[in-house]
């Protein structure tokens, strides 16, 4: 019973990570959550929520980034959990996606050659546009994007714009207009490309807390493509 005592206390403070703030382009302060690998200098991870939800929703998939080695960064977008702004022009919540790289790139105890973005929903579309124009993401995965989400738009074309890339992409068979849009994103053959579509009725971080073994499969993925 001692034992249990004294490792209980001693975790309940390492889980969660610990928050951050960091600005935007245009100076709009983001709220953030970042969980520290032990080794250092290691590769980073931004991860982005869903429309209306906020950076807790990433916190399982973070601890499991820090404990495998990588660094990562929940953010709230604008006008969301934290953060200041509005959230009333989704397409300007793309700056504060590559506001985040920027930041964690920065940091002394992460390798700048070794960064990647995680998205979900609304953030799986912003991850790929932030990691078009950004040669410091390295890799980029997105669970159930969409095409056209509110004016936030994805496809072969900006796959194409990804070039060698590597790109993770993740939806339910459930969810016909994300499978679809994985289909479609995949088309032109460009790049090194992962599918990966679950049985499981749910959608963005929600489809990740349902399936373990998708989620499981994202974790182990970044680890592969940013420890090596």
């Amino acid at each position: 019973m001692l034992g249990v005592a004294l490792l209980g206390p001693a975790v309940a403070a390492r889980a969660g990570g610990r928050p951050v703030s960091l600005p935007s382009a245009d100076g709009t302060t983001l709220a953030a959550q970042i969980y520290e690998a032990s080794s250092r200098p290691a590769p980073g991870v931004v991860l982005v929520h869903m429309l209306s939800r906020s950076k807790a929703d990433w916190d399982d998939i973070a601890e499991q980034l820090e404990g495998t080695g990588i660094t990562a960064l929940a953010i709230d977008l604008r006008g969301h959990g934290g953060s200041g702004g509005s959230a009333a022009t989704l397409t300007d919540m793309t700056q504060d996606v590559r506001a985040a790289v920027r930041w964690l790139s920065m940091r002394p105890s992460v390798r700048p050659d070794a960064i990647g973005v995680a998205g979900a929903s609304l953030g799986a579309n912003l991850a790929l546009l932030a990691a078009v124009d950004q040669p410091l993401v390295r890799v980029v995965a997105a669970v159930s994007p969409s095409l056209d989400y509110r004016g936030v738009r994805v496809g072969p074309d900006l796959m194409k714009r990804l070039g060698d890339k590597p790109v993770w992409l993740g939806a339910s068979t459930e969810d016909p207009l994300a499978a679809r849009t994985i289909r479609e994103l995949i088309a032109d053959g460009a790049g090194v490309r992962e599918q990966h579509l679950s049985p499981t009725g749910a959608h963005g971080t929600n489809l990740l807390a349902a399936d373990k073994a998708l989620a499981g499969a994202l974790v182990d993925w970044l680890r592969q493509r940013l420890l090596s």
